[in-house]
């Protein structure tokens, strides 16, 4: 079955399975947890598992789905970071006659008609959900609702609303950090304007941000490196900034592709302007794919994810500058 998010919150109890994927990795994980809290999972109720390991933890996976608890109530198993090549094993998993527990699947963005989204879209007995990134109305409602209802924010002025919907929306677990951080800032005024925004956008300074991102698509070689130190050295989050680099470069493919150009402050139109002019369609999908082999070389490889974040980023704006060089001759 296909869901949406009410299907999600009247019917999370009624499947066995369910599978949570998109390119919103923090809508993705909000899902999950949210799974976990409407069925009153137990720490000890819990197994999961990544889906490199599903091959090499079969039995104990099996051992843990299809046992009822020893502690009582309902156990759960989630396997993340899961794709198409994975589809048999979770079939024989989800199909099984003991299966006991709750079996939630985890996985980024799937292509239609692929074996995994088949395989749960086609199942009475199990659910698809999606999380697709928020375009700029759903994002102003959602920081309306989270800033104004929740908050108890009484005023978003025009230029701040532009600046958030224009910096934010790939991650909603980005986008949730940051209103909550925004709503602590203007406690004492119940107002948010530009300047708050500015100070409070991301976690780890909007500018540097800014400058690592679009920097790199122009090929701006120390701008980008510089803007990467700073972010670092901020405690920047290694696997975000991945996660934002894949926002970016979608962003940029969108605009290559269709001419569909986002909704930008000014402060960074024009570099994004350039990056247009600059990247041919073929090079940003060869990107995009180094980029999910970039997120599972952090997760696989034991490496220290900033090393082969600085050496990606490098390697990557050395490329933007030849790409440059060769569209003005």
């Amino acid at each position: 079955m296909k869901w949406k998010e009410s299907d999600f919150n009247s019917g999370i109890e009624t499947v066995p399975a369910l599978l949570i994927y998109g390119p919103d990795a923090g809508q993705v994980d909000e899902y999950c947890d949210r799974a976990t809290e409407k069925l009153e999972i137990e720490k000890d109720n819990l197994f999961a598992l990544d889906s490199n390991e599903l091959r090499d933890k079969q039995d104990a996976l099996f051992a843990e789905s299809c046992s009822p608890s020893m502690f009582g109530g309902r156990k759960m198993v989630i396997i993340s970071n899961a794709g198409d090549s994975d589809a048999k094993y979770i079939a024989d998993l989800i199909r099984h006659s003991g299966l006991c527990a709750t079996v939630i699947v985890s996985a980024g963005d799937l292509r239609a008609g692929g074996e995994l989204r088949t395989l749960f879209e086609n199942d009475d007995k199990a659910a698809a959900l999606a999380c697709y990134t928020d375009d700029a109305r759903s994002l102003a409602t959602l920081i309306r609702r989270e800033l104004s209802a929740a908050a108890g924010i009484q005023q978003i002025t025009p230029d701040a609303m532009a600046y958030m919907t224009s910096h934010l929306g790939g991650d909603r677990g980005i986008t949730r950090s940051f209103l909550t951080k925004i709503a602590l800032y203007v406690d004492d005024k119940k107002i948010v304007e530009l300047a708050d925004v500015e100070k409070c956008l991301p976690d780890t300074g909007a500018a540097n941000l800014d400058d690592y991102l679009y920097s790199l698509t122009c090929g701006h070689i120390q701008q980008t490196m510089t803007a990467l130190d700073r972010l670092l050295y901020n405690n920047a989050d290694a696997n975000m900034l991945v996660r934002m680099l894949n926002i970016h470069f979608k962003k940029l493919l969108t605009a290559v592709v269709d001419g569909q150009l986002p909704r930008l402050f000014w402060k960074v139109a024009e570099k994004f302007n350039q990056a247009v002019k600059i990247w041919p369609e073929s090079e940003i999908v060869l990107v995009l794919r180094r980029l999910n082999e970039l997120e599972r070389q952090m997760r696989t490889t034991g490496m220290p994810s900033e090393i082969l974040l600085r050496d990606f980023s490098l390697k990557l704006a050395m490329r933007t500058m030849k790409l440059a060089v060769r569209r003005r001759k």
